[in-house]
């Protein structure tokens, strides 16, 4: 599977949205990643359904877009008519994770499941034939900026092997701290999908210079 870079917008600058995305899109990038917060389950508050919809409206790449929310079930539509492609929740949010990936797939996104750094992968075998995405947090999610946690290189290589036990297709996506450094471990753990914010929207040598760095970084 080639490795997808998706740019998460939660460090852009908002000021300049269109202009941002489309530098990362004419770098590269292959999804544009939406982190949306609602103060409760993280505790910043981000970007709702208008987020994205202004998003649709300025790419044509994937929207990633990760619910970083308490009881996202009641969510899911507005996010997809929105013109989310993906849609990710917590599993430490889902009350009923079976019904909730069921819908996002029924709405027609892929479904993911994302799962803190705290939280053990050993709830996703229950999961897995529902599951087009598995992301592993290498940060506590609610801010860019963080730096990775390296004690999830080895997290990432067991789920690796659970996906690999059971033939899943689904994306292996890790988000936290990546850069230079941290996309290599985590690519060689065998994650295929790695969202990026920080090291792409404040590079110090701009967008395109910081998608450069990360895309040579991978062995595909």
């Amino acid at each position: 599977m080639k490795s997808i870079i998706s740019a998460s917008i939660l460090s852009a600058d908002f000021s300049n949205l269109a202009d941002q995305i489309h530098q990362a899109e004419d770098a590269g990038v292959d999804w544009i990643h939406v982190d949306v917060m609602d103060g409760r389950f993280v505790p910043n508050i981000t970007m709702g359904p208008f987020i994205v919809e202004t998003c649709k409206r300025i790419t044509r790449l994937p929207l990633d877009v990760h619910l970083m929310i308490e009881k996202p079930e009641l969510h899911l539509k507005s996010f997809a008519d929105a013109g989310a492609n993906h849609i990710t929740v917590q599993v430490e949010a889902c009350t009923h994770l079976h019904r909730t990936l069921g819908v996002i797939r029924e709405l027609g996104c892929l479904s993911g499941v994302a799962l803190n750094p705290a939280t053990s992968e050993t709830t996703l075998p229950y999961i897995l034939e529902l599951a087009d995405l598995i992301l592993v947090m290498t940060v506590n999610p609610g801010f860019s900026g963080q730096v990775f946690y390296p004690e999830m290189v080895d997290k990432i290589a067991r789920v690796h092997g659970m996906l690999s036990d059971v033939h899943s297709k689904a994306y292996l996506q890790v988000d936290g701290g990546i850069n230079e450094q941290t996309i290599r471990l985590a690519q060689a753990a065998g994650a295929n999908t790695f969202v990026a914010a920080t090291a792409i929207f404040v590079h110090p040598d701009g967008i395109a210079a910081g998608v450069k760095t990360l895309r040579n970084c991978l062995e595909d």
